[in-house]
C-alpha cells in the first residue's frame, strides 16, 4: 500500500530578503512539492521583495514591522518563519502564535525579550514554536520523546568566532569582527558571534524552549561547528547531533516539522572532517556570556534590557562609535541601572527595550564627550570606567513612551 503524499505546507516568510529568508527560499525551490510561499515581508528592500514575489507567485507582501505583524496572522498560513533581525520581531511572533499558526523561529530575540509572552500565547492557541537556530534544532532532535528526568543538562556549541585564540581585543575593527570562520550570516549576528553574546542569547532561548534552568544549560566551544547540540543523560552518557554548517538543514526541518524532508545534497562526511575539538569558554575575554546568564537568572525584563542594550551597542560598534570590548562594558553598565518590569506585560517589555536603548545611547554620548576633552580616554577605558559613566539624557519612563499594541 503506498504512503499518501504529504500535504503542501503554506508558508509566510518574514525577513525574506535577509540571510535566513533567502536560504528559506532556496529550500522552497528544492521542494516545491512540499512548500508553497504565500506571504513575504522585508524591512526595507522593496526591490528584492518584488523579485521574490514575482518568482514565487506571492501577492501578500509587506514592508516594515507593522506590515510584518499583519502578515504574520495570515489566515491561510500553516507556518510563519520569523527571520526578522532583533527585538523588532517580537510583535510578529506574538501575532502568529495568537492566531494559532505554528512559528518557525529564527528570531531568537522574540524569546529572549518576550519569552514569557510567547509561551503564554502558544499555550492559549495551541500553536507550536519550532526553533530554526541550528543549536536548538539539534537539541530538539536529541530531546524528542525523552523524559525530562532522563536528562542531566543540555549543551550548546559555539564556534568561538574569529577571536577564539586572540588574547588582546582592544583594537578589533568591525571588518575583523565580521570575518566569521565557519558561518555566513548577517552583520548583527556575526558581531554577536564574535563577542559570544549570540551564545548567551541562545542560552536564554533554550531556557524558554526546553524548560531547563540556567544551571543545567551549558556552552562548549567547538571550532569546527560540526556538532551543534549535546544532551548529557542522567547516566553520564551524551547524545551529540552533528550536521554540515548549512542553515538550510534546520530551516527545512522546521518548515516540515513534524514531517521529515530529505536533503537534496549529501550529508556529513566525518572522514573528510577529520578531528573534532572542544574547549571551555573564556569568560574573561568574552564577558557577554556571563552577562546573558545573569540576565536570564534575574528574569523579569532583564533579558529584554540585555537584548536591547546589545543591539544598540553592536550598532554603535559597527558605526565606529564604540570599541569591541566596549560592547560588553556598556551592556553591563545599562543592566546595572535597569528597573525590572513584568515579563507578561507587553508594555513593560517594550518599555524595558526602549529604556535600555536610551541608556546605551546616553552612555556612549557621555563617553564620546569625555573623549573629546581627553583623546586618550578610550584607549585607557576599562569596565570600571564604563560603569562609572552616567547617561547624558534621561531614561524614558512609561508615561513618555508611546507604543503600539500588536
Amino acid at each position: 500500500m503506498s504512503t499518501p503524499a504529504a500535504a503542501v505546507r503554506k508558508i509566510v516568510i518574514l525577513g525574506s530578503t535577509g540571510s535566513i529568508g533567502r536560504q528559506a527560499l532556496d529550500v522552497v525551490r528544492s521542494h516545491r512539492d512540499r512548500f508553497q510561499v504565500i506571504g513575504l515581508a522585508t524591512g526595507t528592500d522593496r526591490a528584492a521583495l518584488a523579485g521574490q514575489a514575482a518568482e514565487f507567485g506571492v501577492t501578500a507582501t509587506a514592508v516594515g514591522t507593522d506590515g510584518a505583524v499583519d502578515l504574520a496572522a495570515h489566515p491561510d498560513a500553516d507556518v510563519v518563519l520569523n527571520a526578522i533581525v532583533g527585538a523588532a520581531g517580537l510583535r510578529a511572533s506574538l501575532a502568529a502564535l495568537r492566531a494559532g499558526i505554528d512559528l518557525a523561529l529564527a528570531n531568537k530575540e522574540s524569546l529572549v525579550a518576550g519569552g514569557e509572552l510567547c509561551l503564554a500565547a502558544a499555550r492559549r492557541s495551541g500553536a507550536r514554536i519550532i526553533p530554526v537556530d541550528s543549536e536548538h534544532w539539534a537539541l530538539t532532535q536529541c530531546l524528542e520523546g525523552r523524559d525530562r528526568s532522563s536528562v542531566r543538562r543540555i549543551v550548546l556549541t559555539a564556534s568561538g568566532g574569529p577571536f577564539r585564540t586572540q588574547l588582546v581585543l582592544d583594537d578589533v575593527t568591525p571588518e575583523e569582527a565580521l570575518a566569521h570562520p565557519t558561518w555566513a550570516m548577517g552583520p548583527k549576528i556575526t558581531i554577536d558571534s564574535a563577542t559570544l553574546m549570540n551564545k548567551g542569547l541562545e542560552v536564554i532561548e533554550a531556557h524558554f524552549l526546553f524548560g531547563f534552568d540556567f544551571e543545567h544549560i551549558g556552552i562548549v566551544v567547538h571550532p569546527q561547528s560540526i556538532v551543534h547540540g549535546i544532551v548529557e543523560n542522567a547516566d553520564g552518557s551524551m547524545l551529540l547531533q552533528a550536521a554540515p554548517t548549512d542553515m538550510r538543514i534546520p530551516i527545512r526541518a522546521a518548515l516540515a516539522h513534524p514531517d521529515h524532508v530529505a536533503a537534496p545534497a549529501d550529508g556529513l562526511d566525518l572522514g573528510a572532517v577529520g578531528s573534532l575539538t572542544f574547549e571551555g569558554v573564556d569568560h574573561d575575554r568574552f564577558p557577554a556570556v556571563s552577562l546573558a546568564y545573569e540576565a536570564g537568572r534575574q528574569g523579569a525584563t532583564y533579558p529584554a534590557a540585555l537584548n536591547a542594550a546589545n543591539e544598540e551597542a553592536v550598532g554603535a560598534f559597527l558605526s565606529g562609535l564604540l570599541s569591541f570590548v566596549g560592547i560588553s562594558h556598556v551592556i553591563e553598565a545599562t543592566l546595572s541601572g535597569h528597573r525590572p518590569g513584568d515579563p507578561l506585560d507587553l508594555d513593560d517589555v517594550l518599555e524595558a527595550d526602549a529604556a535600555a536603548r536610551a541608556a546605551v545611547r546616553g552612555i556612549i554620548r557621555t563617553r564620546n564627550a569625555v573623549e573629546r576633552s581627553d583623546p586618550g580616554v578610550v584607549r585607557r577605558a576599562n569596565r570600571a570606567a564604563f560603569l562609572a559613566l552616567e547617561p547624558s539624557e534621561a531614561v524614558p519612563t512609561r508615561r513618555s513612551l508611546e507604543r503600539e499594541e500588536p
